[in-house]
C-alpha cells in the first residue's frame, strides 16, 4: 500500500470514530440530564480519593452531608472513594439524595456502596461529568485534594468569574491546605501579575467550621441574589 492510500485509509477511519464518538457523549448527556433532573437542588462535594475513613477531612465531609441533607439539599459526588465516598455517606445516612458521578479510569475507580441506586452514573467523559457536576448543584464544597479537586474548583471559579454560570456559592474547607494557595492568588496572580481582579477573590470562601459551610449556603440563597434553587444554566 502506498504512503497515500495508507493516510486515506487512516483518516477514514478516524473520521468513523470520530461519529462514533459523538454519539457516545449525546448518550452521557442525555442519561445525565434525565436522571439528575428528577433530584431537585444539590450540592456538589469535591474532594481527594485517597482520604481515608480515619482522616479527619473524611469525617468532616461526612458531617456536611449530614447537615446539608438536613437542610433539603441532596448530595452529588464524584462516586469514588475517599471524600467522595465520605460525601455520600453523610447524605445516605441521613436519608437524603445520594448521587454519584463515576468515571472510568484505568487503574481506578468503583463506585462507592453510599450512592443510592437510581442515582449511581457512570462517565467515560471527564467534560461531560463535570458538566453535570455544575449545571445541578447549586453550591460546592472543595475539601483538600489534588489535580482533580483543582480542575473541579477552578472550572466552576471560571464559569462564575466568566458569568456562564448564575453565581453559586463556592467554600473550600480547610485553611491550613487552602491558604497557601489563597496567598499566591493575592500575591502572584492578582498583585505581581495582574491577572485577575481583586473582587474575583470574592468568588469563594475559606473556612474550618462545618456550621460556617451551612451558614454560607443558606445566607446565599436568603438574599436577594441571582441565585436560585435551579439548575445553572441551559444547554
Amino acid at each position: 500500500m502506498t504512503p497515500d492510500r495508507k493516510n486515506k485509509r487512516e483518516w477514514s477511519q478516524i473520521k468513523a470514530e470520530n461519529a462514533w464518538t459523538l454519539f457516545k457523549v449525546m448518550a452521557e448527556f442525555v442519561e445525565g440530564f434525565e436522571r439528575l433532573n428528577q433530584i431537585g437542588p444539590c450540592i456538589s462535594i469535591f474532594g481527594s480519593a485517597r482520604t481515608t475513613p480515619d482522616h479527619e477531612y473524611y469525617q468532616t465531609a461526612v458531617e456536611i452531608a449530614k447537615m446539608l441533607t438536613d437542610e433539603g439539599y441532596g448530595v452529588i459526588t464524584g462516586g469514588g472513594p475517599g471524600i467522595m465516598e465520605a460525601g455520600n455517606k453523610g447524605a445516605s445516612l441521613a436519608g437524603g439524595a445520594s448521587v454519584g458521578l463515576n468515571i472510568d479510569l484505568p487503574m481506578e475507580q468503583n463506585h462507592n456502596t453510599f450512592i443510592d441506586y437510581d442515582k449511581n452514573l457512570s462517565y467515560r467523559y471527564f467534560f461531560v461529568r463535570k458538566v453535570m457536576f455544575v449545571k445541578y448543584a447549586q453550591g460546592f464544597v472543595v475539601m483538600p485534594g489534588g489535580f482533580g479537586t483543582m480542575d473541579e474548583l477552578f472550572e466552576v471559579l471560571t464559569l462564575i468569574q466568566t458569568k456562564k454560570i448564575t453565581p453559586v456559592p463556592v467554600i473550600l474547607y480547610g485553611t491550613s491546605y487552602w491558604n497557601g494557595l489563597k496567598d499566591w492568588l493575592i500575591s502572584t496572580m492578582l498583585s505581581e501579575e495582574r491577572n485577575i481582579h481583586t473582587e474575583d477573590l470574592d468568588l469563594f470562601h475559606l473556612t474550618d467550621s462545618t456550621q460556617e459551610v451551612l451558614d454560607i449556603i443558606n445566607r446565599f440563597y436568603a438574599e436577594d441574589r441571582l441565585g436560585e434553587l435551579r439548575p445553572n444554566y441551559e444547554l
